[in-house]
């Protein structure tokens, strides 16, 4: 266990092996890291310390996976992201930001949906707390953190699973 926390699982959703035309939706994707937790484990924000000092943590999603001692956590420097960057939301306003990241009027192909479906949705509705990163802004951005044109990250927390799930959705 690093930090409390044990890395599960990691599931990858590329846009692109589901739309033939890369031009529409092809460069979207979902990146799914799920990590256990011990029953006894601390509080919400404790728990999103635990994840934010997680070398599963360490991944700049740009290519080059999880690295243990990198300096980057997508288009952030990993030094100026804390637990209290994270806001608590609901299900219905993860939903909605995540609809309106893969566009509201997109008819998704069928196998994508239920992949969105298995992964992302089933994921929110089992959770106790849904956190929600904010906008860092300029001065947190890394010296090439603008690949990305759209960066959304949730962490959700599931006390009765013992299971803290990061997602990332985003574009490049």
């Amino acid at each position: 266990m690093d930090n409390g926390l044990a890395h599960e699982e990691s599931a990858f959703i590329n846009f692109r092996r589901y739309v033939p035309d890369p031009k529409e939706h092809g460069f979207r994707w979902v990146d799914i890291k799920q990590l256990r937790f011990a029953a006894e484990a601390v509080d919400d924000g404790g728990l999103l310390a635990a994840l934010i000092g997680h070398e599963q943590f360490r991944d700049d999603y740009a290519g080059g996976g999880v690295l243990p001692n990198g300096p980057r956590h997508g288009p952030y420097w990993l030094r100026l992201i804390t637990p209290d960057l994270y806001e608590l939301t609901s299900q219905a306003k993860a939903v909605q930001i995540l609809r309106e990241w893969a566009d509201p009027l997109w008819d998704a192909p069928t196998k994508l949906g239920a992949d969105l479906q298995r992964e992302v949705s089933t994921r929110l509705a089992s959770a106790d707390g849904i956190y929600y990163l904010s906008e860092l802004g300029d001065e947190a951005i890394h010296d090439w953190g603008r690949v990305h044109d759209y960066f959304h990250e949730f962490v959700l927390v599931d006390r009765s699973a013992g299971r803290i799930t990061l997602i990332v959705a985003a574009d490049d």
